[in-house]
């Protein structure tokens, strides 16, 4: 740490690791996964708490109105429990954003609902390293901030969302609000084991596609029918046909049908979009139009399209290059090499760096395995990303941007 100076040497000597691993610990041991409303609501009243150390007022915000549809066809609210919105010295002239999220991929029935300590110096547990160690490596950070003071020029807002792990649909709004006029956002998803930080990422984009058709006797006078699965079908291949390198496209399921005498007057195709850019999106969206309105008119079908693109691409443009050596540079100074690589997963960075905010995303604990039940998370990487952090975040309010 030859690098520091006497105040960034305080800053980073009094994070408590073991206080950091408590948190971890019976944050993990509570079951969050998005849907577990339940599990949910626990879990952030106890961020709630523990987040009550910083100053500034926290919010319990109500989710926005989802849909989904069921397998049925027909559109139904989707339940979402409520985002932790903490909001500090909004008037500060240098103002950061900081995100993370409290749900996991792991519902209430899950078999993996354990913690376990191995003797390699890491811990395997739900949600260990995605996220509830970022999160403990986040609140450690602000902690060490706020504690050696010189804060007044630094304002920041934190969200902690339920529902990043199935796509932000509830807390996009809340997101972009917060993002706005920020210098800087950091968000606390895992990095990799080596230390491996996310660059660019492409976008998302999921879609419910309802075929409606006309049910007939498959034997007696099939010809008066409009099979709705075969449409759905026709329509995957369609879209498929728009695959490029900077666009995947994956049909995924197609629900309905019924017994094999009747003609299958419904079908429901999902389908996942991967756009490289935002002309990508553009011509997806073109595609999907095209492709609709080709197999409504070949298969006398009507056709409905739900959902939309919820995470844009993240390209790594000059802002999130001048962030990015912000961090490596306080990496270096504390003895880390940060490197980072291009990713094809998405998060809530993809939604931060589209309101116009640089944002390094992966600033979480080191780990891997994450969405499986080998999930783990480094316990030496808690201090180490908590001082990487804390640090960033001193030279950011010391120069009043990255």
């Amino acid at each position: 740490m030859r690098g520091l100076s006497e105040h960034e040497r305080a800053l980073v000597e009094g994070i408590d690791q073991a206080a950091m691993l408590d948190q971890v610990e019976r944050w993990a041991a509570v079951n969050s996964g998005t849907r577990n409303l339940v599990g949910v609501a626990r879990i952030a009243g106890l961020l709630a708490d523990a987040f009550a150390v910083l100053p500034g007022e926290i919010t319990l915000v109500e989710p926005e109105p989802v849909e989904a549809v069921g397998i049925d066809g027909t559109v139904s609210k989707l339940e979402h429990g409520r985002h932790l919105h903490l909001s500090v010295r909004p008037e500060a002239p240098v103002r950061m954003l900081f995100t993370g999220h409290m749900d996991t991929v792991y519902p209430a029935d899950h078999p993996f609902q354990t913690l376990t300590t191995r003797d390699d110096g890491t811990i395997n547990g739900p949600g260990t390293a995605d996220m509830k160690g970022g999160l403990a490596v986040m609140l450690a950070a602000l902690t060490a901030v706020e504690r050696a003071g010189n804060t007044a020029a630094f304002g920041y807002d934190v969200v902690i969302n339920s529902d990043e792990e199935t796509g932000s649909l509830s807390s996009a709004g809340l997101l972009a609000r917060a993002a706005a006029e920020k210098v800087a956002a950091l968000t606390y998803e895992p990095a990799l084991a080596d230390g491996t930080l996310a660059g660019a990422r492409g976008g998302t984009g999921n879609f419910s596609i309802v075929v409606r058709g006309r049910s007939a006797h498959a034997g007696r006078n099939p010809e008066d029918g409009r099979n709705a699965v075969v449409a759905a079908a026709a329509l995957a291949v369609r879209l498929v046909e728009a695959r490029a390198p900077g666009l995947a496209v994956n049909p995924a399921r197609i629900d309905g049908g019924g017994p094999n005498n009747v003609v299958p007057d419904l079908a429901i195709l999902r389908v996942n979009f991967r756009p490289a850019s935002a002309a990508e999106i553009a011509r997806a969206q073109e595609a999907i139009a095209a492709a609709v309105a080709a197999v409504a008119a070949a298969h006398d079908v009507r056709i409905e399209v739900h959902g939309g693109f919820n995470r844009p691409p993240k390209p790594l443009d000059a802002g999130a290059e001048r962030l990015f050596a912000t961090v490596a540079e306080a990496g270096a100074d504390l003895g880390l090499t940060i490197g980072w690589r291009a990713t094809g997963g998405v998060c809530d960075g993809n939604n931060i760096a589209a309101a116009g905010v640089p944002v390094v995303d992966t600033m979480g604990v080191r780990g891997g395995a994450i969405h499986s039940t080998d999930e783990y998370m480094i316990v030496d990487s808690l201090a180490e990303r908590a001082a990487l952090s804390a640090l960033t975040i001193s030279r950011i309010i010391a120069k009043g941007r990255p």
